[in-house]
């Protein structure tokens, strides 16, 4: 009976340990150019310094007063982040499927490289501005990689 209360409490005591675990998250985002003709750009980004995000929120205390009209956006950008090249969707004949499978290759690399550094991909959100027909020639594909690790 007493070696399973031990258990028993071991096992509570690992439950709550892993429970209590902090994450520290990264964001890595790509963007995919729908423009034709090569013209667009298309990156990988992944921002290299942390922000504070309370130094850029405001609370209201009724509906309809801000204060952040007190915040500096320019303050907001950061200067130290990663850029890889990526192909764009379309080429001069129209979709590129060795452009989109060359994105692919650079992806899982960097999902790879993330993966090695201890990084799990928590979630993938993506969206699209495509051509909306004769008169709209731009367009992206972004996606972003959540991804998460225990902190240190």
């Amino acid at each position: 009976m007493k070696k399973l209360i031990f258990i028993a409490a071991f096992l509570l005591a690992v439950t709550v340990s892993l429970m209590a675990q902090q994450y520290e998250y990264n964001v890595v985002t790509s963007i995919e150019s729908i423009v034709p003709m090569g013209i667009g750009r298309s990156r990988i980004v992944q921002q290299k310094q942390p922000m504070d995000v309370s130094k850029f929120t405001t609370s209201r205390t009724s509906g309809k007063d801000s204060k952040q009209g007190d915040v500096n956006r320019s303050e907001t950008k950061i200067d130290n982040f990663d850029e890889t090249k990526l192909l764009n969707f379309y080429s001069g004949v129209g979709i590129n499927f060795q452009n989109i499978a060359s994105n692919d290759a650079l992806i899982t690399s960097k999902l790879n490289q993330m993966s090695t550094d201890g990084w799990e991909l928590f979630t993938v959100v993506s969206g699209v501005e495509s051509d909306a027909g004769k008169d709209d020639r731009n367009g992206i594909f972004i996606t972003r990689y959540v991804f998460r690790r225990l902190k240190k």
